[in-house]
């Protein structure tokens, strides 16, 4: 199958599955959702949306935050993975945003500018605050992409090139969150039966398959390979 034909019909199957993806990030505006996004670094959504609606609370502007001091931010956030240095961030972006006219704007320079703003952070917020088609690329779509056969994952660039050359712009904004919650439910990273997934099972090849088949039932011979390539990780920020 070609890889067009493929993502075609992976399109068709994820649009099944999921019509009207939801953005699993509690947020109010542009601004409460970069801040949430900056926040999901190594923490799951569950844990971030517990945590922000107290931060909202007293910080839900960019100048509400920058009037707090780091230390009070990262009280606010202690439960958080790598509290401190994204206490400091927040500050920071905070009073950048503040200094450039108090308000998040859809800028591609302006959004990877503030502190701890990284491509995949800016691209979500590109794509689902302001509907701007961008495909950010999380652990999850980065390792079905390869391991569906559209992209060789050697970099997120790649990936990011690779699947936004196979699907429609104007479905980018979705379709990454349906790979996104497709990895969560149906193809977690170990011990998965390729052969019985909605997807892997014609997207793979049969070489992979084999490969990542559980021990019990893998062809003599066959090599177990990592669930994903080996490649710099993608920034984690963003749906988990």
């Amino acid at each position: 199958m070609r890889r067009q034909e493929k993502a075609d019909r992976i399109g068709e199957v994820l649009d099944e599955l999921y019509p009207d993806p939801p953005i699993p990030l509690d947020h109010r505006d542009p601004y409460t959702l970069l801040v949430a996004v900056a926040l999901s670094a190594q923490t799951t959504d569950k844990k971030v949306n517990e945590v922000t609606p107290a931060l909202f609370a007293v910080a839900d502007t960019p100048a509400r935050m920058a009037a707090l001091d780091p230390v009070e931010i990262q009280e606010l956030i202690r439960e958080i993975g790598l509290a401190p240095t994204k206490a400091r961030n927040l500050w920071t972006a905070a009073n950048q945003i503040v200094e450039a006219g108090g308000e998040l704007r859809p800028d591609w320079a302006f959004l990877e500018s503030l502190a701890g703003v990284g491509h995949k952070t800016a691209s979500v917020v590109m794509a689902q605050a302001f509907g701007v088609p961008a495909f950010p690329v999380d652990t999850h779509i980065h390792r079905l992409a390869a391991r569906w056969g559209l992209s060789n994952g050697t970099t997120v660039e790649r990936t990011e090139r690779d699947l936004k050359a196979v699907f429609p712009r104007e479905r980018w904004n979705d379709r990454h969150l349906q790979i996104i919650f497709f990895g969560r439910e149906h193809c977690p990273a170990r011990g998965h039966d390729l052969t019985a997934c909605p997807i892997c099972s014609f997207a793979a090849t049969k070489k992979r398959i084999a490969a990542e088949a559980p021990a019990a039932r893998r062809p003599p011979g066959a090599r177990r390979v990592a669930a994903g390539p080996a490649a710099r990780p993608p920034e984690s920020a963003g749906p988990r």
